[in-house]
């Protein structure tokens, strides 16, 4: 199987509590902290290693929180190579109000990061043995966007296939340079066109507009609950996502990535890795906090996705 490696500028750990009610002005108890390793490639990573695969992460963590966030993808086996950064690794709050069933998800900044720590981040990239780049998540605070489109164009150099996740001015400066692939939102994807909201046939012409330019191969247009719509400048196709009770939304979107890359780099048709995708980021909403899927999950709903689409035909 292909080599994958993921970036991720902005890694974090996830720490994820649940109280009765979210009241003001009150000492909330809480339920014992879950701590998890995340960020957009990050997650990716650990998703791979759930699907049977392998991926290095190549991430940027300092201080005390940074050596924690290693021990987490340690006591999970994933593979990385940590830039070291002289400020603390960000840490996120999840928490969980059992008397509504709502979720807030609360993010902090990130760390402040020098043109000399990024450039070591870069250098990895220029030396690692890989197939597959999947650059995913925010940029830290004051980062300058240009380094997406710097890495782009390393992967390029070096004839790597590149997928990128992220929003903004780093997805555009990423598109200007041109991609394998890239997986916007509705709101994104109408951000890389210049326009307030797209509907109905505007999806598949924005995304068929980024491909003629030169700006990727494939757009995976993710579609949230409703699944996503592939496009490249062959195919038009949307897949549906099972219907089922979500219990949280974060990582998913980083699963359906994990799911995409880890199929291509099997071999696997780009309808059929999107497909394994859908199922991969759904089977994470099943989940309550910041955990990704449960392996049995995610092959119940790819077997019947592909089930359904068998008897469409």
């Amino acid at each position: 199987m292909s080599l994958i490696t993921t970036v991720t500028f902005n890694p974090a750990i996830d720490k994820s509590v649940t109280v009765s009610a979210l009241v003001p002005e009150k000492k909330l108890k809480c339920t014992a902290p879950v701590f998890e390793p995340g960020g957009g490639g990050v997650n990716v990573a650990r998703a791979i290693k759930k699907l049977g695969g392998e991926a290095t992460a190549v991430y940027m963590a300092g201080g005390y929180t940074g050596n924690f966030f290693n021990s987490l993808l340690d006591a999970e086996a994933v593979p990385y190579m940590m830039v070291p950064i002289s400020s603390h690794t960000r840490e996120n709050l999840i928490v969980m109000d059992q008397s509504t069933g709502l979720q807030y998800r609360f993010g902090m900044p990130g760390p402040v990061v020098s043109l000399q720590e990024f450039d070591n981040c870069l250098d990895i990239i220029r030396h690692i043995n890989t197939s597959w780049l999947v650059v995913s998540g925010s940029l830290p605070a004051d980062a300058p966007p240009e380094i997406y489109s710097t890495i782009v164009t390393i992967a390029k150099e070096r004839g790597i296939k590149c997928i990128v996740d992220t929003s903004g001015a780093a997805l555009k400066a990423a598109v200007e340079v041109g991609v394998y692939l890239i997986k916007p939102n509705l709101s994104e994807l109408s951000f890389l066109v210049g326009k307030e909201s797209l509907l109905g046939n505007e999806v598949a012409i924005a995304a068929k507009e980024i491909i003629a330019t030169g700006g990727c191969e494939v757009v995976v247009v993710s579609l949230g609950p409703a699944g996503a719509m592939v496009v490249t400048d062959k195919l038009i196709q949307t897949i549906a996502a099972p219907t089922v009770k979500c219990c949280s939304t974060v990582g998913a979107g980083d699963c359906m990535v994990a799911g995409i890359v880890d199929s291509l780099a099997r071999g696997k048709d780009i309808v059929d890795a999107v497909r394994y995708g859908v199922a991969c980021g759904t089977a994470a909403t099943l989940n309550p906090g910041t955990a990704l899927f449960k392996l049995e999950d995610l092959q119940l709903l790819y077997k019947n996705m592909r089930l359904a689409d068998h008897l469409q035909y």
